[in-house]
């Protein structure tokens, strides 16, 4: 995916269909599945704000909290070792082992950052 829309808070994907000719997208990072289409770039962005739109509307009707994308948690399976040796170094070093995650991811994204 090279590109993202956003639009109050939330992502979505933008596609091409060369054997339709068709933009499309769907919103990403949420578990509810909603899609949108349109025939240019501009018709896929409204389409996209309106799917937004509705999303939010239809929740509301529901009675239900729509699911927030990038929320600030997930899961991570380092592994047996990797997971060891980075409870011990939290440890040794006074931390939770969440500070040390959100420490070392931080760094790793701040190095990829500058370098692209």
């Amino acid at each position: 995916m090279t590109d993202l829309l956003e639009y109050r808070g939330y992502f979505g994907s933008v596609r091409f269909s060369a054997e339709d000719e068709t933009f499309h997208g769907k919103l990403e990072f949420i578990r509810d599945l909603v899609t949108y289409e349109g025939a240019t770039a501009k018709g896929l962005k409204k389409a996209f704000r309106e799917a937004v739109e509705d999303y939010l509307a239809l929740c509301a009707q529901e009675g239900r909290a729509p699911d927030q994308p990038l929320k600030g948690s997930f899961n991570v399976r380092a592994g047996r070792d990797l997971h060891r040796r980075a409870m011990l170094l939290a440890k040794r070093q006074g931390l939770t082992l969440n500070a040390l995650v959100n420490e070392a991811l931080r760094r790793y994204l701040d190095s990829r950052e500058k370098a692209a």
